[in-house]
Order: C-alpha cells, then structure tokens, then sequence
C-alpha cells in the first residue's frame, strides 16, 4: 500500500528503487510540493514521519534535500513546520533538467556538462567555504571511504559533490551541475559512473582487484579535491579537477 500524505496524495515509490530511502522520500515530496502554491504547508518533520513509517533521520534528510534545492521552506517555531518554497528562476531551471532524464543520451550529456562545470563550482567553493562547510565535506569524505559495495560508493560520490556545490555563490551554475548530479545518481550505479563508459573498469565482480584499485584511486581523487578546496587554494583546486577528469589507471 503506497504511503500517503496528509493531503490524500500517496508518496508514490518511497519504498521502492535503488536510491536511498531519504532520495526517495525527498523525490515523492518533491511531486506532491509541485502543486502546492509559494507558501502552502507541506508537514511537519513529525508528520512525514507518521505518514511513512520512516526513520526521523531519513525524513530529515529528504527535508534538507528539498531545502537545499530551494523546493521546501523551513520555518521555525510556532506556527512553523514545512511550507512550498517559492519557486524561483533557479528552481524552475533544474526542474527543466530533471525532466528530460529518460531522453537518449542524458547520462552522457550530464557527465559532459558537469565536467564543464567542475572547476567554476569547485574554485567557488574553495573561495567561499567555512569552517562548518569543511567539517561536512571531511564527513562526507569519510562516509565516501566507508561506503559498502559499488552502489554505496557512488551514491556517497554524489552527496559529496552536492555539498560542495552547495559552498558555490553562483545560483544558476549550482543548479545546473545539481541538475546533472540528478540526471547521475537516478541511474544504476554501476553503469552512472562519473566518467564516460569507455574509461570505466569492465568488471562489476566483489572483489575485482581492479574495481578495488579503481575505487581507491577515485577516493584519493575525491579527498585531494576537498582538501583543495579546504586551504584554498586555486591552484591545488584547478589541479585536484585536473585529476578528477583523468581516467585511473
């Protein structure tokens, strides 16, 4: 039985898929806020819980996803709860971009625009961090380390680079390379890699000594690039996004 809101609308696929329950959650919330007027109440962090039986902590996290994607509005205290975001030009733009995910060829087209992207939102990023932003990347970082399996791996792949996006100042390029991290983490893992096909490992076994290497070698690719961006550095920036497009051995 499909999970419903407190509107009478189910939450269609939140059980279901092989994103993680929060990305789910936040996907089918994301559904229901589109016809939802700027303003209009979404729940309570308490009443999502009730509705679909999932951990506070998961609800928590599809809620900071909706926020941070500028969908969900968080207002405190009395009165407070969660309420339809006013949906700007940004908003709108990403939301272009998320529509046309079952066209032919949008995994490639993504991977391309976001290697284009790479270096603006990550020098953004390493001109604009602050001590908190540093601490979440470094987590993220470590989560990234301790990821089990392939699609673990990936899907932490995709938080990190969202949380870096989320430093850079520049709205428009922030939403665009989000909307390709969308396009990215929406595919089945172990062919969503972030690098074209033809530079991926050929295997997908457990254990394959090089899908092992290759996962050690794009670790150290992604823990350079955060600590890049955590002194930063432009240089060291440019030259972790260097390394970051570069096939591993």
């Amino acid at each position: 039985m499909p999970h419903t809101s407190s509107t009478g609308q189910p939450l269609a696929g939140v059980g279901q898929g092989a994103r993680t329950r929060a990305e789910r959650l936040a996907a089918a919330l994301d559904e229901r806020i589109r016809g939802l007027a700027p303003g209009e109440p979404v729940g309570t962090l308490e009443s999502l819980r009730a509705e679909t039986g999932l951990a506070y902590a998961t609800v928590s996290e599809a809620v900071r996803l909706l926020r941070d994607r500028g969908v969900l509005e968080i207002r405190p205290g009395r009165g407070g709860g969660l309420f339809a975001a006013d949906r700007g030009p940004v908003v709108r733009l990403r939301h272009t971009l998320l529509s046309v995910a079952d066209e032919p060829g949008t995994v490639a087209d993504a991977i391309e625009l976001r290697e284009h992207l790479e270096e603006l939102i990550d020098l953004g990023a390493a001109r604009h961090r602050t001590g908190r932003d540093v601490a979440d990347l470094r987590r993220l970082l470590r989560r990234l380390r301790a990821a089990p399996g392939w699609d673990g791996f990936m899907r932490a792949n995709w938080a990190l680079h969202e949380r870096i996006a989320a430093i850079s100042p520049n709205a428009m390029a922030r939403a665009v390379y989000v909307g390709t991290l969308g396009h990215l983490g929406t595919t089945s893992a172990h062919l969503a890699d972030d690098r074209p096909a033809t530079d991926r490992p050929v295997t997908d076994r457990p254990g394959d000594d090089r899908r092992e290497a290759y996962r050690a070698a794009r670790y150290q690719v992604h823990a350079d690039l955060v600590e890049a961006i955590a002194d930063g550095d432009e240089a060291t920036v440019r030259a972790a996004v260097a390394a970051h497009r570069t096939p591993a051995p």
